[in-house]
């Protein structure tokens, strides 16, 4: 058997294209899944002694990465308080639903959702609204962009998602109803009252 340094060098010339193929498929930023494969590649180096070759170095090194990845969303969770008072205005001590809802819990009228008039059957073929709609999703948390595109985008069930970013079934449906009112605000002001 080959030793650990030519082994794992042999690994990333083989396998990196692979690797961040996926890592750019699950994360939300290109510097993102670079630094999860780096790691990835570090993990492997030090978990050399644990590989056994019951499953192939690809297999090993994806179950590494995909470590990797809930781990970077389990952070991501822990920010999402810090991540919300920036949608806040300065000085404003209300939570983030309190943007949208008075006292009793029913919505401020300028914050009412507006039935939204287009002359177009479906907005998602106009290159300009899939424009502003990136952008919107890009104005979310990392975490909230990625379970809004898993459900709607790719279609995933809320099981799926729940297990691919390590979420638990009550901050799952939070993070889904926090991240449509915010797209949707941003929708509004963005593209529906231009």
């Amino acid at each position: 058997m080959p030793d650990k340094d030519s082994q794992i060098k042999e690994w990333v010339e083989g396998y990196t294209d692979e690797l961040f193929k996926w890592a750019s498929y699950k994360l939300p930023s290109r510097e993102t899944a670079e630094d999860l494969v780096q790691e990835t590649f570090m993990a492997a180096y030090q978990s050399w002694d644990k590989f056994n070759g019951e499953s192939s170095p690809k297999t090993w090194l994806y179950a590494i990465l995909n470590n990797k990845i809930k781990d970077y969303f389990r952070k991501e969770i822990r920010n999402i308080v810090i991540t919300e008072s920036r949608l806040l205005p300065e000085n404003e001590e209300n939570s983030f639903l309190d943007i949208f809802f008075d006292k009793n819990g029913t919505w401020k009228k300028e914050m009412r959702p507006q039935h939204w008039i287009t002359e177009e059957e479906d907005l998602l073929d106009n290159s300009s609204f899939s424009r502003t709609l990136h952008d919107c999703l890009n104005k979310l948390p990392a975490l909230w962009n990625k379970v809004i595109s898993f459900k709607y985008l790719e279609e995933k069930k809320g099981n799926d998602i729940c297990k691919e970013t390590g979420l638990s079934s009550s901050n799952y449906w939070q993070i889904l109803y926090r991240a449509r009112l915010q797209l949707r605000e941003c929708l509004e002001k963005n593209w529906f009252k231009k």
